[in-house]
């Protein structure tokens, strides 16, 4: 029986030479000093030879090859031969697929929607790639998925590391199913585990819009991006539909910004007209903006459009703040300032089908595909009746809504027209 003395004492021949343990295990002794632990064996009546590993501080001690010897019989009494499995181990190896090359595969040629792979390949390019673009498949695991994704709410984006996980899923259920052998690294990550998300029927109060717009002046931000935030509030407009907002849509004259169907979410044109509050934070970001043709144009390239995290990250702030000073705000997103104009409106009393038309909730008639200005009068008086509630409660203040139109001296129908 082998001792560690006697492995150290071991010395190369000029012909390579064995040395036995117990229980059948010996070392292999080469030309050139290599010592390898080693183990015979008889499997469906052939004689197999596996290699246990070497000796020595980068490999094993005797202790450990004894231990693995242990497994070795008792895969061989399972019926598994230990050298075969081997080898197929080191071919797996060989012909394993790179993360990036499986994923790549995926993303061309799985069926999904073409705004779903866009949104999908964005999302992969940005957040996932740079992170595992030299891993095998197999050298990704649980933990590292949930770390990742971890990192991903830290930074405050929980719904791309919710994204993320689910898009890494579907990578390996892809390769799984074209002939993969390997776990997916997704099924022991939870999306629960990751983020959590609140119902999405949140609208504040009164209350809770005066300690917004308190915060938002002392959040680090710029001034357009505040007076950009106020101006969703006020318009009822949804977030791309102002990022991507062009100065040449906007008539100062007639006090109303016109949104072409290419830019609105039913592709159909959208009329907003402007209260004094709107035209006058329209004509401070138009002094901002420069030369730039966007409303709010991006801080480092003025012929884009700002970033689309930009209102998600000071509506956080914004939050963060009032929790860290014990204010009465829950978190909220820019979509539930729109929700919050609606509820609001509609418990002042406010005509529904203004409101509606307002957020551009179109019927599917004829009378709503066409016409875009319908309740115009209405709508005007409605948004600034809305822009001064917002301002009193702003200022503290209660405030009563005047919830009729005064008539117009002119005539409704003219048949002279």
């Amino acid at each position: 029986m082998l001792t560690d003395t006697a492995l150290k004492n071991l010395r190369p021949k000029a012909r390579a030479y064995k040395s036995t343990d117990r229980d059948g295990m010996y070392v292999y002794v080469s030309t050139g000093g290599a010592i390898s632990f080693r183990y015979d064996y008889r499997f469906n009546g052939r004689r197999e030879t596996l290699t246990l590993g070497r000796y020595g501080s980068a490999g094993l001690t005797l202790a450990q090859a004894r231990e693995r010897l242990i497994e070795v019989k008792k895969a061989i009494a399972d019926g598994v031969s230990p050298a075969v499995e081997k080898q197929r181990a080191k071919r797996r190896l060989k012909e394993a697929h790179d993360f990036a090359q499986v994923a790549q595969g995926w993303m061309d040629r799985a069926p999904m929607a073409d705004s779903i792979r866009d949104m999908r390949r964005a999302i992969f390019n940005r957040d996932i790639l740079p992170k595992w673009k030299n891993r095998l498949l197999s050298e990704i695991t649980p933990d590292d998925l949930r770390a990742h994704c971890k990192a991903i709410v830290d930074r405050g984006a929980p719904a791309t590391a919710i994204h993320v996980r689910d898009i890494v899923k579907q990578i390996y259920g892809w390769a799984i199913l074209h002939g993969e052998k390997i776990d997916n690294p997704a099924d022991d990550v939870g999306p629960a585990s990751i983020a959590t998300f609140r119902p999405r029927d949140r609208s504040l109060t009164p209350a809770e819009i005066r300690i917004m717009l308190m915060l938002l002046g002392e959040v680090a931000t710029l001034p357009t991006i505040r007076l950009g935030l106020k101006f969703i509030l006020l318009s009822m407009v949804r977030k791309s539909e102002l990022q991507d907002g062009v100065w040449t849509e906007v008539d100062f004259d007639n006090a109303v910004w016109s949104i072409p169907a290419a830019r609105m979410k039913r592709s159909r044109p959208h009329n907003v007209y402007l209260s004094t509050q709107m035209l006058d934070i329209l004509v401070a970001l138009k002094t901002c903006a420069g030369n730039s043709k966007y409303i709010l144009p991006s801080r480092y390239d003025a012929d884009a459009p700002m970033s689309r995290a930009t209102f998600n990250r000071v509506t956080s702030a914004i939050a963060e703040r009032a929790g860290k000073g014990n204010l009465p705000l829950e978190p909220f997103t820019v979509h539930d300032l729109r929700r919050t104009a609606s509820t609001l409106l509609h418990e002042m009393g406010f005509n529904s089908d203004w409101i509606e038309k307002g957020l551009a909730h179109e019927e599917r008639s004829s009378r709503g595909v066409y016409n875009k200005a319908e309740f115009e009068t209405q709508r005007r008086h409605m948004a600034q009746e809305w822009s001064n509630a917002v301002d009193a409660w702003e200022a503290g203040r209660a405030y009563t809504p005047v919830l009729t139109v005064s008539e117009v001296s002119a005539p409704r129908f003219d048949p002279k027209f």
